[in-house]
């Protein structure tokens, strides 16, 4: 079965929820499963629960199936979410296009490989769906 992790801020913004909208068509596709997942910023100081997660998720969308719901703490958002793509073993990352830059800026200074693509492909076995999402 397909595993597809889809990172999205919460509240839903118009960005995470037309990613997440395109992570969930992917899913259904491919016959596969999703784990939404949020990071709390440790710097922050909020902490959303799974729970706070999931029924944001369920308002725009509705009841969805095979779907599993991820809070992670971190400092850096882009460490958490490729931490979370290798801990789950997925198949496929939808990722907006926004968060993509960033990963891209963190690759160059610690990889110094700018091609987010490339790089997780080679390290993380994982196909990338960037989503171009319209701004708010």
């Amino acid at each position: 079965m397909t595993l597809v992790v889809v990172p999205v801020r919460y509240p839903l913004t118009s960005r995470s929820k037309q990613t997440l909208e395109r992570a969930i068509g992917v899913a259904r596709e491919r016959d596969g499963s999703l784990t939404v997942l949020h990071v709390n910023l440790y710097q922050n100081g909020k902490n959303v629960t799974r729970t706070e997660l999931k029924k944001a998720v369920e308002r725009h969308f509705g009841q969805l199936e095979n779907v599993r719901y991820i809070v992670r703490s971190g400092f850096l958002i882009e460490e958490s979410i490729l931490d979370e793509i290798a801990a789950e073993e997925a198949d496929v990352a939808v990722i907006g296009t926004k968060q993509v830059s960033r990963l891209r800026r963190i690759f160059r200074r610690f990889a110094g490989n700018p091609d987010i693509d490339d790089y997780l492909r080679s390290h993380l076995d994982c196909e990338i769906i960037t989503v171009d999402a319209a701004r708010e």
